[in-house]
């Protein structure tokens, strides 16, 4: 299904379809930013996109069994340096692994590992899940988080997630103590937020704009 901005179309975009996600919602949002957009349950359909949107809400072991067939696909394309973008569920999925599988008793389950780490459950006195809007402070400089240092966005969530190294976060949002909502590869074509930009107003149209611009620039 392919769905056209009414805009001049400034990148292609798939939203992997893998029945796990607000898709429509992620779709509205890159049709704001401009973006021509396909959303896909076929692996095949990365090949030719200039960025590729993983949406996710829901269990982390869920997500990575039913998103099995697109791993390969997955990794290729970040491998290759296209634009990996992953939103919520789908940003943690870009790790390694994650606290909720074992939770979960779901066992060992593997993540994507793009972006080598761990996500872990929220602790210590917080409510969780962490809900609401809450406040994104930028540590790393990325073409993602222009124009939005100090910004508000719309999480729900109860894991976050943890990179083995510092670099590979980009922003922080403190809840009970500080996270990271944005993260990235070392290449910075991998990269996705905690929160949902789709659901974050004038804050998330800004960030879903900056990756259209970066799959432009591919």
């Amino acid at each position: 299904m392919s769905i056209s901005s009414t805009d001049q179309t400034t990148a292609s975009v798939v939203v992997v379809d893998y029945g796990l996600g607000n898709l429509r919602s992620v779709t509205r949002g890159l049709e704001r930013a401009n973006a021509d957009v396909t959303i896909s349950d076929d692996p095949g359909a990365l090949d030719d996109a200039d960025g590729i949107v993983l949406p996710g809400v829901g269990a982390f072991g869920d997500g990575m069994e039913n998103a099995g067939p697109f791993r390969d696909a997955l990794v290729d394309a970040a491998d290759e340096g296209r634009p990996l973008f992953g939103i919520c569920l789908g940003m943690q999925m870009l790790l390694t692994e994650s606290e909720e599988a074992e939770r979960e008793g779901q066992g060992d389950v593997k993540g994507l590992d793009l972006i080598p780490g761990r996500n872990r459950r929220f602790t210590g006195d917080v409510k969780v899940p962490h809900m609401g809007w809450n406040e994104l402070d930028v540590v790393r400089d990325h073409p993602l988080v222009e124009g939005v240092d100090g910004e508000y966005a719309y999480f729900v969530h109860s894991y976050y997630a943890e990179p083995d190294s510092d670099d590979h976060v980009v922003a922080e949002t403190d809840y009970g103590e500080a996270f990271p909502s944005i993260v990235a590869n070392d290449e910075g074509n991998v990269f996705g937020t905690q929160f949902h930009p789709e659901k974050s107003g004038e804050t998330g149209l800004q960030i879903l704009r900056n990756f259209v611009d970066i799959c432009a620039d591919q």
